[in-house]
């Protein structure tokens, strides 16, 4: 909740993102599909699956600030 506690969130799912191989598109990356690793074996911790394959993050963030709640889906996490 709150600017800090957003962009603090923001740094955490950067972080989730790389770790478990997840392009900007919400799709794991072609190394992470074809190796054999437990990157995924607890995505569903930090992340759901949707229906068409894509992994969204489980998160809820606060702000009275549209500004700051904008950066997230313009973040680079997802490169």
């Amino acid at each position: 909740m709150g600017q800090a506690g957003v962009q603090i969130g923001n740094s955490c799912w950067e972080l989730y993102c790389k770790e478990h191989g997840l392009k900007m598109d919400g799709m794991l990356s072609e190394e992470v599909r074809n190796a054999s690793n437990d990157k995924t074996d607890y995505m569903d911790t930090f992340f759901a699956e949707a229906g068409n394959g894509r992994f969204v993050p489980r998160a809820m963030m606060v702000d009275l600030e549209p500004s700051v709640i904008g950066e997230f889906p313009s973040s680079s996490c997802l490169d």
